[in-house]
């Protein structure tokens, strides 16, 4: 179907919804890499018009990648809750815009909604949506998910405390597991990216971790990301595994292109439920993504990257995860090309999955060859606080030295809590309290005597 609309004497047309969507999306790198980006800037708003107009109802008849050819596709539509669309099925997508930010969008109304919405229909409004409408909505979207503790609640943000090292060094690692605890990380998971793959390795990195969250009792879950392959076997053999991880991607193409199908993520999730590892809940899965992966992978079907970013998150949704998050400027500059690109994906990652249902966080990043600072990641970081997001990332320095980017710091989660007033997870916040790193009023102790205390405790 072709979509048309005129600014003044000049009329625009559109082939088809995947060719809508992609003229109306804000500026971006990869989009003129892929050459779907709009050409100029009164094309990007005469599509942004165009889609405005466009009934929501017209997402459930026309895939922007054919049923027939991607499972992604096929999960998108077979499990669309009709029930639950009904409360804005009569809307369009300028409408549902309007909508979103009124009153009547409150945190339980977008809770129910959220299995009626399909990723193509969040993707679309938030083309329509400016920052401050993204963070609006995004802070009603009350996600919450368990394992053992409690992640999403209203005025908490947690924090993925990341101990990775170049050589998988177990003192290395444990010295920055040590350093993220007493600054309060640690609460989303503690997750090591492993830079071997040798299942030796691994299993020694699972349990190095087990070892340290049960000797001193931390109401937490951890996380080496390896491939769910790897990960089944590693808890065939015994391994006390907690979160399941992978990538995933928006498209069935890009999701083969990591080894993947939806098929072996259910049979990854059945093997971690099996363990019974969780004492307050039984989410199991962690899930990483990024604007570009499908395109990086010859896999978008010419469909935009963020479009294909919010159709991950249907992937996502499907298997009832504990974390998911947006590496959002790890793929670098050819995909999101400076700081003003990486901001803007950042907020609409988090906006769609949101609005999806997921917990959603954010790994507020940059490569070192973007045009982007620390500064950009100081605005978005705290954008995304405002917004609500679940969980970012806590490297020691911002810098990870294994994966050879920049994101954020123990001490960035404490600028963010304290200026916003946010908690982190309540079970996590108690342990601290008892550890002794942390006040009745769960401020921190610093360097007062406890501290080394404590670090004895962990390396003993």
């Amino acid at each position: 179907m072709i979509y048309r609309h005129a600014i003044g004497n000049v009329s625009f047309a559109f082939d088809d919804l995947r060719d809508l969507l992609a003229k109306a999306t804000p500026p971006r790198s990869g989009d003129r890499l892929a050459g779907v980006a709009a050409s100029s800037a009164e094309q990007m708003v005469a599509a942004r018009m165009a889609l405005a107009d466009l009934p929501l109802t017209q997402f459930l008849s026309e895939a922007v990648v054919p049923y027939e050819d991607d499972e992604v596709t096929r999960l998108i539509v077979d499990s669309h809750d009709a029930a639950a669309f009904a409360a804005v099925a009569a809307l369009t997508v300028g409408g549902f815009r309007d909508w979103l930010l009124s009153d009547a969008a409150t945190p339980a109304v977008l809770a129910r909604l959220a299995p009626g919405i399909t990723p193509e229909m969040a993707a679309a409004v938030s083309k329509l949506m400016r920052n401050q409408d993204l963070i609006l909505v995004a802070k009603k979207c009350a996600v919450i998910t368990r394992f053992r503790n409690t992640i999403g609640l209203p005025g908490r943000l947690s924090a993925r405390l990341q101990p990775n090292h170049p050589f998988d060094d177990e003192r290395g690692i444990t010295a920055s597991i040590l350093d993220g605890l007493v600054l309060g990380s640690g609460d989303a998971c503690i997750g090591i990216n492993p830079a071997s793959d040798d299942p030796v390795v691994l299993g020694n990195l699972v349990r190095l971790l087990d070892d340290v969250i049960v000797r001193l009792q931390i109401p937490t879950q951890s996380c080496v990301l390896t491939h769910v392959t790897t990960t089944i076997k590693l808890i065939e053999q015994g391994c006390p595994v907690d979160l399941v991880f992978q990538s995933i991607a928006g498209t069935e193409a890009a999701n083969r292109s990591f080894g993947i199908d939806l098929a072996m993520l259910g049979e990854a999730r059945q093997a971690g439920l099996s363990l019974r590892r969780g004492t307050i809940g039984d989410n199991v899965m962690y899930f990483e993504t990024g604007q570009g992966s499908a395109l990086s992978a010859n896999a978008h079907h010419g469909v935009d990257q963020q479009t294909c970013e919010a159709r991950a998150y249907a992937v996502a949704r499907a298997f009832d995860p504990l974390l998911v998050n947006s590496v959002v400027g790890f793929i670098g500059p050819e995909y999101l090309y400076d700081g003003k690109e990486i901001i803007r994906a950042g907020l609409e990652d988090h906006f769609c999955g949101k609005l999806l249902g997921l917990p959603l966080g954010v790994d507020i990043c940059y490569t070192n060859h973007a045009e982007a600072d620390q500064d950009d990641m100081d605005t978005l970081l705290t954008l995304l606080g405002a917004a609500g997001v679940s969980f970012i990332m806590g490297v020691p320095g911002a810098d990870d030295v294994m994966l050879n980017y920049q994101s954020t710091s123990f001490h960035d989660a404490l600028y963010v809590r304290d200026l916003l007033g946010l908690k982190r997870a309540p079970e996590f916040d108690d342990w601290l309290v008892r550890a002794g790193l942390a006040g009745a009023d769960f401020r921190l102790a610093g360097s007062d005597g406890l501290v080394p205390e404590f670090a004895s405790r962990l390396i003993a």
